[in-house]
């Protein structure tokens, strides 16, 4: 008789490595399909590691004033000239990252922790939950996004932390009707008719079976709302209530260059062109998700 060869068993960690290198495929095969994907990834990317390593990258202080060289042209020294206090503009546009993005960060979470939670809520839940959190964010929408963000922070006082708040309350309605609607949709499927049947709760029956159904779009709107965030602390910043001198913040940096237009024209062109790069790249990837991640536009 021939020995019979045991064949080994596969590990917990073995079988673990082997899906996240599915995933690691995946995601390389959506990119070569749609380039776009990795493009604005990688820009988005870099972004986010000029910020992690501002003081690496930046050649001088932000917040170092010098008297001597107000208003200095751009020159290998001053990449994009100075300020009109003598700071190294190139400085000031990279630490500017750190929070234009942390910003859209932190807002995005607040809008999608809590916009999600009430939009599960009132599409799965219905009845007066619908109708209570239904007209909550009616009232939020009755006021333009960026006037609520002035008001908001006018109350809380200009800082930083309150415009991240600001920025995220001001995006809750997008998340809420976003969510419900995709709810309203999934649980009419049948396998969430079973489910309720078979005894499961709604909270597992939220988060086992129609979270997973509705991440997609949520994740595209993520990205999208991001452009949104950094736009909205740029215009907090540009009117004086967002970050606070001597902060590096793009908007209020164009703040302050606009007041030397004729003199050092130069001085908006970094923050300008850093809010246009970032919400750009932020809005194509986005674009780019909502194509790779919606099965009816994927190419087979």
């Amino acid at each position: 008789m021939s020995a019979v060869v045991a064949k080994p068993r596969t590990t917990v960690a073995e079988a673990t490595l082997d899906e996240q290198r599915r995933r690691v495929g995946q995601l390389w095969k959506a990119g070569l399909r749609y380039p776009r994907l990795l493009v604005f990834g990688a820009v988005i990317a870099t972004l986010i590691l000029v910020g992690v390593f501002a003081p690496l990258i930046a050649p001088y202080d932000p917040l170092q004033t010098a008297p001597s060289q107000v208003l200095t042209q751009p020159s290998p020294a001053h990449l994009l000239g100075t300020d009109n206090v003598g700071r190294d503009q190139f400085s000031r546009v990279v630490y500017g990252a750190r929070i234009s993005l942390g910003v859209a960060v932190i807002a995005v979470t607040i809008a999608l922790s809590f916009g999600v939670c009430m939009g599960l809520a009132a599409g799965y839940v219905g009845g007066w939950t619908d109708q209570v959190l239904s007209r909550l964010v009616d009232a939020m929408l009755a006021f333009p996004g960026v006037l609520l963000a002035i008001a908001i922070t006018s109350a809380l006082g200009p800082s930083l932390r309150n415009a991240m708040i600001a920025v995220g309350i001001i995006q809750i309605p997008l998340y809420f009707r976003l969510a419900r609607g995709q709810v309203l949709q999934v649980r009419e499927h049948e396998f969430i008719t079973a489910a309720a049947v078979i005894g499961a709760s709604r909270f597992r029956i939220l988060r086992r079976h129609i979270m997973p159904n509705i991440a997609n779009p949520l994740i595209v709107a993520a990205s999208i709302s991001s452009s949104t965030s950094i736009l909205a602390l740029a215009a907090l910043g540009f009117i004086g209530i967002g970050p606070q001198p001597p902060d590096p913040d793009w908007g209020s940096m164009i703040n302050s260059a606009s007041g030397a237009l004729g003199r050092a024209p130069w001085l908006s062109f970094g923050p300008g062109l850093a809010i246009f790069l970032t919400v750009f790249s932020f809005s194509m990837l986005g674009d780019a998700l909502r194509d790779a991640l919606d099965p009816r536009l994927r190419i087979t």
